[in-house]
């Protein structure tokens, strides 16, 4: 696969998993697009690490990244006293792992939305001083009033944008419901901030909602999970700003072009996690569409593209579609072209080859059913639908099992008594405890990758 990346930014790479192959009248063509980045061009091709991730930063010059922390502060977060200080602390072990030159600051959240360090409207710059400055500013953090989750983006979304850089990032604790605002109003905030800058979300306890928190990450193209014990928040908080700095290409998108006669079914990405990205396409130019990846540090994701192309006889063969890998210019010019594969379709009499599915897409398209049944199960649990939640919670241990998804089997195992996995037959269980219910239904877009 041909390279096209500048020496400033990692390498990146496309390939492209599928069976060409259809029968006469054949139409539906799949495949697993893996792209991959590795190594940044500042790091010589040497070992990607978090502290290398970018140039050494050197006093004086303009930020290379800006991260808003957004704490909930809420009357809840009282309950019980320790998951205030807990939240304070996993703040502070986030903000010692800024790397220096990184603009920053600290937001607390409950009804509004207010600025604690450094305030005015402004990001500090990371170094010694301000870390200290920022972390003996989290001591006036202190629980009280409601939760408008909105508000928060809405100046986290300001503050990152008053930054002259690429990398825009946003991590964000709540233990609630967003109660305090319209679901409407919470919508209008994550398409507002939308492409503006990423974000993280976590739910700390068991008193909040999962879908409004997936929601938020789906929407800002970050990540969420719960952190059932607020004893943990440290720990996932400075994992959660690592990722952060190790982030060095923003807005890169997946480019599809297709030929005339082409249709697109879907685009979802399936590894780390499914994500469903059909309908944020935005056109660029005749017959191609962009859609949204983030932001990348040195990493791997897998993407299903599925098109419907034109009826032909046995024996033709044509370019499906063509995916490449774009960032856009920051001065404005043409966007810059970092890799690209193709998808080719061709038509053949050979039954073997035409019928035979691509290991790739086979697994895929189990991981993201897996992914669809098990929200449907838990669903069904809640309301009351015995039979239903029986019915797609075995089939979602079936899957788990056939991928080899070992994470996801265990998580199931604690909602459901597993009286065959190869068969999909399960019992649920009379008692689950919440936090095992809602970690279920947190990672359940979470896949394994094809096995070896």
């Amino acid at each position: 696969m041909a390279n096209f990346s500048k020496s400033t930014v990692p390498q990146f790479s496309v390939e492209v998993y599928q069976n060409e192959f259809l029968p006469e009248g054949g139409r539906e063509v799949n495949a697993i697009v893996t792209v991959a980045s590795t190594g940044g061009g500042t790091l010589g091709g040497a070992p990607f690490t978090t502290a290398s991730a970018s140039p050494a930063y050197i006093p004086g010059r303009p930020p290379t990244a800006a991260v808003v922390i957004m704490v909930d502060c809420s009357g809840s977060m009282e309950y019980p006293p320790t998951k205030m200080r807990n939240a304070r602390d996993a703040t502070a072990a986030a903000i010692d792992t800024l790397r220096d030159g990184v603009a920053f600051a600290v937001v607390s959240g409950t009804h509004i939305a207010r600025e604690v360090y450094p305030g005015n409207g402004r990001l500090a710059t990371a170094d010694n001083q301000t870390r200290a400055q920022a972390k003996e500013a989290l001591r006036k953090l202190s629980s009280g009033g409601g939760t408008a989750i909105g508000t928060w983006l809405r100046l986290a979304d300001r503050l990152l944008a008053s930054a002259d850089v690429s990398i825009r990032h946003g991590i964000l604790l709540t233990d609630g419901r967003n109660e305090h605002e319209s679901p409407e109003d919470l919508r209008s905030a994550l398409d507002a901030c939308a492409g503006r800058f990423t974000c993280d979300a976590r739910g700390v306890g068991t008193d909040w909602e999962v879908k409004e928190v997936t929601s938020i990450s789906s929407a800002l193209l970050g990540t969420a999970d719960i952190v059932a014990d607020p004893a943990n928040l440290a720990a996932d908080f400075t994992q959660m700003m690592e990722n952060a700095m190790g982030k060095e290409v923003a807005d890169v998108a997946l480019r599809l072009w297709t030929p005339v006669g082409v249709e697109v079914r879907f685009v979802k990405q399936v590894a780390p996690t499914v994500e469903e990205l059909t309908d944020r396409r935005t056109e660029a130019g005749p017959r191609a569409g962009d859609y949204p990846t983030g932001s990348w540090g040195d990493e791997s994701r897998d993407y299903h593209v599925c098109v419907q192309v034109p009826q032909a006889n046995v024996g033709q063969e044509m370019l499906a579609a063509r995916v490449s890998l774009i960032v856009p210019d920051r001065e404005g010019g043409a966007p810059q072209l970092l890799s690209q594969g193709l998808v080719r379709a061709v038509w053949t009499d050979d039954m073997a080859a035409s019928t035979s599915i691509n290991p790739q897409v086979a697994h895929y398209t189990g991981q993201a059913e897996l992914a669809q049944v098990i929200q449907q199960g838990l669903d069904a649990r809640k309301s009351g639908d015995v039979d239903g939640a029986t019915a797609k919670l075995g089939r979602a241990v079936q899957l788990a099992a056939a991928s080899g998804n070992a994470d996801t089997a265990k998580l199931l195992a604690k909602v459901v008594d597993v009286v065959d996995e190869a068969t999909g037959t399960v019992r649920l269980k009379a008692k689950v405890a919440e936090a095992d219910e809602m970690t279920l239904e947190t990672r359940s877009t979470k896949t394994v990758r094809v096995k070896k």
